[in-house]
C-alpha cells in the first residue's frame, strides 16, 4: 500500500472489542501498517463501538436480533462495508456467519479460541470452547487465525499459537492464556496480509518471505 492510500480494515465484533484495542494499540505504534476503517458490531451494546469512538473511527450497530434471518442480517451488514474502503475484513469476537457473497474471498480473517480443525465449527465460541477443551482432556489448546470461507471455522489457516492445558485450569484461566495468544496472532496476522506477504492455495495459506 501506498503512503497515500493505507491498508484498510474493517473490524466486526460483538462484545468488549479486546482484540480491537489490541489491533489499535499495535497500529499506532507502527507494528502493523494501516488503519481501521470501520468497526460493526452485531449487538447494540457492545463495548468496541466505544472503543471505536473514542479514536474517531466509525462504529455502526447492527443488531443481529433485528433481523429476521442470516440473510437479511448480511444484506444489512454489506451495505453499510459498501460505504467504507475496505482491503480486509477482520472477524474480531463476531458470534455470526459472515457470507463473502462473492465479493470479500480470501479478505476476511476470523481469530477463533482453539487449534482449528479441533473444537471448531457452528456453536464453538467463547467459554464453549474452552469448556469443551477442559472436559476432553487434551494437553494442548490454542488460538487460530484464519480465512473465511462459507463454512464456520472452514477457511485456509493463516497462523496459530499453542497453549498448554494445566492440570488445574478453568474455563476461566485457560481463556486468559489463550486469549493472549490471540493478542499475539491478530496482529501478525493482519501485518502479513497488509505487507502482501500471504498467498492462498487452495486449503492452504502459504506465508511468503519478507
Amino acid at each position: 500500500m501506498s503512503a497515500s492510500k493505507p491498508f484498510r480494515v474493517a473490524v466486526l465484533l460483538s462484545g468488549s472489542g479486546t482484540s480491537l484495542e489490541n489491533l489499535f494499540e499495535h497500529m499506532e505504534r507502527g507494528e502493523v501498517p494501516g488503519e481501521v476503517s470501520v468497526v460493526i458490531a452485531s449487538k447494540a451494546n457492545a463495548f468496541g463501538l466505544e472503543r471505536a469512538r473514542q479514536r474517531g473511527v466509525p462504529a455502526i450497530a447492527i443488531p443481529r436480533a433485528e433481523h429476521p434471518d442470516i440473510a437479511a442480517f448480511n444484506d444489512a451488514l454489506h451495505a453499510e462495508l459498501s460505504q467504507h474502503e475496505v482491503d480486509l475484513v477482520a472477524l474480531l469476537g463476531f458470534l455470526s456467519l459472515f457470507e463473502l457473497r462473492g465479493k470479500y474471498e480470501e479478505r476476511v480473517i476470523n481469530v477463533h479460541p482453539a487449534l482449528i480443525p479441533a473444537f471448531c465449527g457452528h456453536g464453538f465460541y467463547g467459554h464453549r470452547v474452552h469448556e469443551a477443551v477442559l472436559a476432553a482432556g487434551v494437553k494442548t489448546t490454542g488460538a487460530t487465525v484464519h480465512f473465511v470461507n462459507e463454512e464456520y471455522d472452514k477457511g485456509p489457516i493463516l497462523v496459530q499459537e499453542s497453549v498448554p492445558v494445566e492440570e488445574d485450569d478453568t474455563p476461566d484461566s485457560l481463556a486468559e492464556r489463550v486469549q493472549a495468544a490471540e493478542r499475539r496472532l491478530v496482529p501478525r496476522a493482519v501485518r502479513l496480509i497488509a505487507e502482501g506477504r500471504v498467498r492462498i492455495e487452495g486449503p492452504r495459506a502459504q506465508i511468503l518471505p519478507a
